[in-house]
């Protein structure tokens, strides 16, 4: 079993790394980073740098990554040094916008288009993106933020696309969407003093629960939306 974590030196995707790196049927994991070089190894592990915003870097990755079982893309912005989510639209700004959306649900398209055949396999396979419960439409009930809700949101529709064209061409593979809930992570720490404290996930727990719901999936399950619980989240 294969498995590509696109984001392994995040909170998240180092926790999922360790994760599975203690599973037997594991063969081998491919991790991305971008700039920070990672500290964790393993006989099974082989990092690869990566911006995966740009499609010449994927298409690269692609070229030197054999058949898969798993693809996951942790990755995500929040907030940047220089901006942080709107409040209102008065603070909006176009190219923080573009930064969300080029971040949070770029990759995502750019992954599908150039990994469709790695997980062409008469067993199940996996596509998985990190996503936010603040993208889904139905459950916008306060506002604001307007540009990662936005950008999630785009990347839901992408993954509920993608998943709809495959079920054709990879029927054995299962696409999803995956929010972690708040974890306690750099992309949630200015907003954590808000957070009931029962709330606020451990990343080795959101790395327990995306395990947890595997287990489950079926190709059937392709093009849900799922929490960190395990249920379906309305889009």
């Amino acid at each position: 079993m294969n498995m590509l974590i696109l984001g392994g030196t995040g909170g998240i995707g180092s926790a999922l790394i360790k994760h599975v790196l203690k599973q037997p049927n594991v063969t081998k994991v491919y991790a991305t980073f971008h700039t920070q070089p990672p500290s964790l190894t393993d006989p099974r592990l082989q990092w690869f740098k990566v911006d995966i915003t740009q499609e010449a870097a994927i298409a690269h990755l692609a070229e030197h990554i054999p058949s898969l079982t798993f693809l996951i893309n942790t990755i995500g912005i929040l907030h940047t040094k220089e901006a942080q989510p709107e409040k209102s639209l008065k603070s909006f700004e176009s190219e923080f916008f573009k930064h969300n959306i080029n971040t949070n649900a770029l990759p995502s398209i750019l992954l599908a288009k150039y990994f469709s055949c790695h997980l062409r396999q008469d067993q199940q396979t996996y596509f998985i993106s990190f996503s936010a419960k603040i993208g889904s439409i139905t459950d916008n009930h306060l506002g604001g933020w307007i540009s990662y809700r936005a950008s999630k949101a785009a990347l839901n529709m992408a993954l509920k696309t993608i998943s709809i064209e495959w079920r054709h061409q990879l029927p054995q593979c299962t696409v999803i969407a995956f929010h972690p809930g708040t974890t306690e992570t750099s992309l949630s720490q200015p907003f954590q003093k808000n957070v009931p404290r029962q709330k606020l996930f451990t990343p080795d727990y959101v790395a327990q629960c995306l395990t947890d719901l595997i287990q489950r999936l079926k190709p059937q399950d392709t093009g849900t939306f799922f929490s960190y619980t395990g249920r379906p989240i309305p889009w």
